[in-house]
Parts: C-alpha cells; structure tokens; sequence
C-alpha cells in the first residue's frame, strides 16, 4: 500500500535542499536517507533521500542526484510516498494510519449512527475526521481525544461524545451575550 508521507516545499539553499511538509507520524523511519520514495508526479521520481536534516523547526531533505537550486525548484509540491505493509501498525496503540480509519462507521456511545468516514483532514493543530452522513450531508469531528473517544478497528467504528452543537445546529449552545442584542 502506497502513502503519501511529505510534500517537497521550497528549495533551501544553493545545494539542492529541500524544505518538506512531513505527512506522516514516523518521519524518521520513512524520511532517513537511504529511503526510496515514489512521487506524484510519478515523472518528478522515484527518489533517494541522501541528507536529512532539521534547521529552524522545519525538516530539510537532500536527494541523490539533485545538486543545485534549480533541480531543487523543480521538485516543489511534489508528494513523497513511500510503500507500506498494510498490516503495518504504528508503533504508538493511540496511532491510526489514514487507511485504517477510513470507512470507519462513527457512532454515538448509544448507538446511534451518525456516518462513515469518507476524508481525513491534517491541519496544523488537529487532523479532522470528515464524515458522511446518511442523507448524503458531512459533518467535521475533530480527531481529539475528547470527542473521538475509541477507536475498534475490530468493530469498525469510531465512538464519539460530541459537544452540543458539532453534529446538530439545533443543540448548539450560545456561549456570548453579544448575540442577545
């Protein structure tokens, strides 16, 4: 199974680093050089991470074959993906893959149905759970132990405990006065 683990950003430099957005939880074990990566674009690979680096918070990657900014340029916003055992498991027992979690059935804890998981969304401060509903609707649940209290791989589902509100506008609860004037 395929999995799309960084985006190439900008070139750093005059000698053909790469800035990355890293996609993955397990950069180390998919980004450590020596790693062959497949790419979308599949023209722009594949690609053999030589260097890897942090500078300023944000991973640098140099690949064989590319020496220069030019080269370096040219492969801004290719994706990086790397071949996974979809038996594979992470490491860490609270860590999902995307394909694990995709299809997932998500439930209240009584029971009742609220959809399935169609899209996972990675932002900056949380991944969001993008669920279709019955009617055809979708509904975004925050990946956060809060609200997404188990995940049964087993089962097939996610239990959610939603703040009024998250799943139906009619719950919501105004929390300003500013609305009252």
């Amino acid at each position: 199974m395929q999995l799309v683990v960084a985006r190439i950003g900008r070139a750093h430099g005059i000698k053909g680093e790469v800035t990355v957005e890293v996609r993955t939880d397990e950069p180390e074990l998919r980004l450590g050089p020596g790693a062959v990566l497949a790419t979308e674009p599949a023209s722009a690979g594949p690609l053999t991470i030589e260097t890897g680096r942090v500078h300023s918070g944000r991973l640098l990657l140099r690949f064989e074959g590319v020496r220069d900014r030019n080269a370096a340029e040219a492969l801004r916003n290719t994706l990086l993906i790397a071949e996974v055992d979809p038996q594979a498991q992470p490491e860490d027992p609270d860590e999902y893959y995307d394909h694990q979690l995709m299809d997932l059935e998500v439930v209240l804890a009584d029971g009742t149905e609220i959809g399935r998981i169609t899209e996972i969304s990675h932002l900056p401060s949380q991944d969001l759970f993008i669920v279709e509903r019955p009617d055809g609707s979708e509904v975004m649940i925050p990946f956060v132990e809060e609200i997404v209290t188990e995940i049964d791989l087993a089962e097939q589902r996610a239990v959610i405990d939603p703040p009024p509100g998250l799943i139906d506008d009619s719950e919501a609860e105004v929390a300003s006065p500013r609305d009252e004037n």
